[in-house]
């Protein structure tokens, strides 16, 4: 059965950072894009950063500058780096590996940012 399997979430205070990562168990070569998305309380799930297969970024503007996404093809794990963290970036925070065969989601992992 496929396992993803999120870590490193967490509280940090405003200006801190903390890193996310996120495994899964899928051949490499399978996997299409590699993302991370996040939910605030009362607000729906949005869209943060994808890592295509190829190697291109996306950043949903409010994290530009700010948050990197990157991977380890040979721990088939992506990472979501967060400097400057602000106090709207707190969230619940949900990796995603889609395939042309899925659509895996991690299981959340919770980021405060407050001083």
């Amino acid at each position: 059965q496929v396992q993803v399997v999120e870590s490193g979430g967490g509280l940090v205070q405003p200006g801190g950072s903390l890193r996310l990562s996120c495994a899964a168990s899928v051949s490499t070569l399978s996997i299409n894009t590699m993302g991370w998305y996040r939910q605030a309380p009362g607000k729906q799930r949005e869209w943060v950063a994808t890592l295509t297969s190829g190697g291109r970024t996306y950043y949903t503007d409010s994290v530009k500058g700010r948050f990197t996404i990157s991977r380890d093809n040979a721990k088939n794990t992506v990472y979501l780096q967060m400097n400057s963290l602000k106090p709207v970036d707190t969230a619940v925070y949900y990796c995603n590996f889609r395939g042309d065969q899925y659509d895996l989601w991690g299981q959340g992992t919770q980021v405060t940012v407050s001083s």
